[in-house]
């Protein structure tokens, strides 16, 4: 766009921009404030309910009464550029795409739909095919609100039941190993923000060089906050990175974390000197130098960090930002600060992030009082 925001859209068998799908998926980018990766999902789900539709010869405006279908079709037809063309499904047959994939689909599907009833084009009905009533009874105490567990909300009615991906922790042994075979200190810095920070890869690739204040007084800089910290800013960035949150937030970070982006300042400019883009991490020792570094590329940076380590499984980024939540419990954190930190405002978000040493939950079980036993042997 002239403003330099770049987002998908779909276009037909002639290249011909799909209108009303551009008018949702413009909606999600600007109005809505999404990622440009959310609407390159949006789109993909979209276009692929508008080849079923062409296909199958329904008009996409009344095909939600046929969403099951849509599903069968889904889990059973190849893309347009596989070689495959058909797949018979019967006892051993892989499916072409797997629950997960189908649930994203659905839920772009929905999105889309539900923008095209607010827009009268598509009829109001379409929302009692695809969303049922349902209540607040199912939720947990943190999500009710005001309003208490008798709240009235919208459940999708076609979603498949997939199975729950427990992401583990980084270990403490894991990170350091990690640590140990980097072999710059840009790399190290790099994973101190993803292990010691908390930040997401997006977060991570977006950082600025303004953003780190290592002073323990900033008010030369214009920022209040007190002792060393970094700030996390949603923007819209060249690399494509992307902070998930779209609050800022300021971040405390350690000693560790400030030396080093010292010594990560020292490699850049030895490197650099004074050039280089305003990006905090960027292209040191292959071109475009200078360039900001892609969420991609730190997550190749974790696999051959946990390849060259001998770890035996690979770590994820994901992974270290569970391990930072889980560190600041073990420490004696509380729940809000863990929400707080990872710049989260749902109460009940930080939860899945937890993952309690099993030394911990030995000692929360060792502190619950025994009963005492009289001479009779009843508890006293």
């Amino acid at each position: 766009m002239p403003s330099g925001t770049r987002y998908w859209t779909v276009v037909d068998d002639d290249f011909n921009v799909v209108k009303d799908a551009d008018r949702f998926l413009r909606e999600v980018r600007l109005a809505r404030g999404r990622a440009e990766s959310t609407t390159k999902a949006y789109a993909e789900g979209v276009s692929l309910f508008f080849r079923w539709c062409l296909r199958t010869g329904r008009d996409w405006r009344t095909a939600a009464r046929d969403m099951g279908l849509f599903m069968l079709w889904l889990r059973w037809t190849p893309g347009e550029g596989g070689q495959q063309r058909v797949v018979v499904p019967g006892p051993g047959s892989k499916p072409v795409r797997e629950d997960p994939r189908i649930n994203k689909v659905l839920t772009a599907v929905r999105m889309f739909l539900v923008h095209a009833v607010d827009s009268k084009v598509a009829p109001a009905w379409v929302l009692e095919q695809i969303y049922e009533l349902g209540s607040g009874l199912d939720l947990p105490a943190e999500a009710h609100g005001e309003s208490g567990p008798m709240r009235i909300r919208l459940r999708a009615r076609h979603r498949l039941q997939e199975p729950e991906s427990d992401v583990d922790r980084a270990s403490d042994e894991e990170v350091v190993a990690m640590f140990l075979a980097c072999r710059s200190a840009r790399d190290r810095l790099t994973l101190l923000l993803l292990s010691r920070v908390g930040l997401r890869p997006g977060q991570t690739a977006g950082l600025r060089r303004s953003d780190p204040h290592m002073m323990a007084d900033s008010r030369a800089l214009g920022c209040d906050a007190e002792g060393a910290h970094v700030h996390v800013v949603r923007r819209q960035n060249e690399n494509n990175a992307w902070s998930k949150s779209k609050q800022s937030w300021i971040m405390p970070v350690d000693f560790l974390v400030v030396q080093a982006i010292d010594q990560y300042a020292l490699e850049r400019h030895e490197v650099l000197g004074d050039g280089g883009s305003d990006f905090l991490l960027v292209n040191l020792f292959r071109p475009p130098y200078g360039a900001p570094i892609t969420t991609e590329a730190i997550g190749e940076m974790c696999e051959s960090l946990s390849r060259r380590a001998h770890l035996g499984r690979r770590v994820t980024p994901r992974m270290c930002r569970h391990a930072m939540a889980s560190n600041v419990v073990d420490a004696g954190g509380k729940l809000d600060e863990v929400q707080a930190l990872l710049g989260q405002k749902n109460p009940a978000s930080p939860r899945p992030y937890l993952h309690p040493k099993p030394s911990r939950l030995r000692e929360a079980v060792e502190r619950v009082p025994s009963p005492r036993l009289v001479p009779g042997g009843e508890p006293q």
